[in-house]
């Protein structure tokens, strides 16, 4: 039997940060979500930090951060000493590893799903895209057909309107 989500999907979601081509989540907001503080989580990494190579798991830098901020909108009021760690998927799924409580287990659970969703919903646009391309090539082939069939009525209407004298052939009369 399942049990029930414990923290709304929208706020997994809006955690999730797009930083070098990655989808991440910061580590103070998985500690929030893990119920546990953000030195724990980190001291948890760093024991076991040979779980987590660069592509799971990286550094921002100062510039990143304060991207993020802004769009976080993070108060500068006290805060961090350091740069904040951001985990992508792979990371993600490693903390629930070294994160034994099970409220960690649960939201991990959590957290992998969405991750998954939101990679379907970017499967499903790009094959998305890819129908309407072909829609617009099959109508851009329609238009350039349809561009010479306009042309050759234009050029058979010209005829019929002007049309050349024809030379005659077979018998002659005098009338003419």
């Amino acid at each position: 039997m399942e049990k029930a989500i414990i923290v709304p999907d929208e706020i997994v979601m809006n955690q999730i940060y797009f930083v070098r081509n990655q989808k991440v989540m910061l580590d103070k907001e998985l500690a929030e979500l893990y119920q546990v503080t953000t030195g724990v989580l980190n001291q948890a990494v760093q024991r076991n930090i040979k779980r987590f190579p660069s592509d799971f798991m990286f550094q921002l830098t100062d510039q990143e951060w304060s991207n993020l901020k802004s769009q976080i909108v993070t108060s500068s009021w006290g805060g961090r000493r350091s740069l904040p760690y951001a985990f992508t998927e792979q990371g993600v799924a490693m903390l629930s590893g070294i994160l034994n409580s099970d409220r960690a287990i649960a939201v991990n659970i959590q957290i992998m799903r969405i991750f998954i969703r939101i990679r379907q919903m970017f499967i499903d646009n790009t094959e998305l895209r890819l129908e309407i391309e072909k829609i617009k090539s099959k109508l851009d082939n329609q238009d350039k057909n349809l561009e010479i069939v306009f042309r050759y009525l234009d050029e058979l209407i010209e005829v019929k309107n002007n049309p050349k004298p024809r030379k005659r052939i077979g018998f002659k009369s005098d009338d003419l």
